[in-house]
């Protein structure tokens, strides 16, 4: 842990914090000493030492809003971001439902937008900062079944290689994070349900955000592929 010792006082926002690689990722940052700042749709706001719990939906813009502001309220100033919220719903293209194919563009591609666009801003001013956005390897294949939210992720990645290119002059660090399966609850309302077994535990997500993190000065991370043992599934 003597790496985390650099995290000690900073802050840290967390969106999709409730479930998953969010809530996985929250929890062992909380052994850092850094300030956390946690958004969700199923969140009341709540501060206890140095976490801040918010309401947010990525995909209301007025929500980002309140939740960056509140942020900055509380902890003057935000040094990393991770957007970890995300939806998924699979069917074949044609199969598929236009509403499930606009939700997973609004929560995952537009909610990455908005987030990136206030809490940038905020690192662009301040010439410091470091993004990391969840995509997915269904943002670099194409899964049949998976139409919907690869088109989304698809967006996610591109979305952050022009992060990339527009703020790494400000010191910025933008890394897209792409995962295989992930043991989570991402899979609850899917049937029928893949084999979760040998797919990566959340927890183990997280530890490579922490290091990802921790990295030292000097280098920028752009792009990191985590996958099962076995494979995508």
């Amino acid at each position: 842990m003597e790496n985390n010792l650099q995290l000690a006082g900073k802050t840290i926002v967390i969106t999709g914090s409730s479930k998953g690689i969010g809530e996985a990722t929250a929890k062992l940052l909380q052994k850092t000493g850094a300030n956390l700042v946690l958004g969700s749709r199923s969140n009341r706001e709540e501060r206890k030492e140095n976490t801040l719990k918010l309401p947010l939906d990525v995909s209301n813009e007025e929500s980002v809003q309140f939740f960056y502001k509140r942020a900055i309220e509380e902890f003057q100033t935000v040094d990393v971001l991770i957007n970890g919220a995300g939806v998924g719903t699979f069917a074949s293209i044609i199969d598929s439902s236009t509403a499930d194919f606009d939700k997973m563009i609004s929560v995952n591609l537009r909610g990455t937008y908005l987030s990136c666009k206030y809490f940038g801003k905020h690192m662009a001013e301040r010439k410091s900062g470091h993004i990391l956005n969840l995509v997915s390897i269904a943002g670099i294949t194409a899964l049949p079944g998976c139409g919907g939210y690869s088109s989304s992720k698809f967006g996610v990645l591109g979305l952050t290689k022009v992060l990339q290119a527009e703020l790494r002059q400000n010191g910025i660090q933008v890394t897209a994070i792409l995962p295989g399966a992930v043991s989570s609850s991402f899979w609850e309302n899917i049937d029928p349900k893949p084999d979760m077994s040998n797919m990566i535990p959340t927890e183990t997500i997280a530890k490579h955000l922490l290091y990802l993190i921790n990295q030292p000065a000097g280098a920028h991370i752009d792009e990191v592929t985590i996958m099962p043992p076995l494979g995508i599934l």
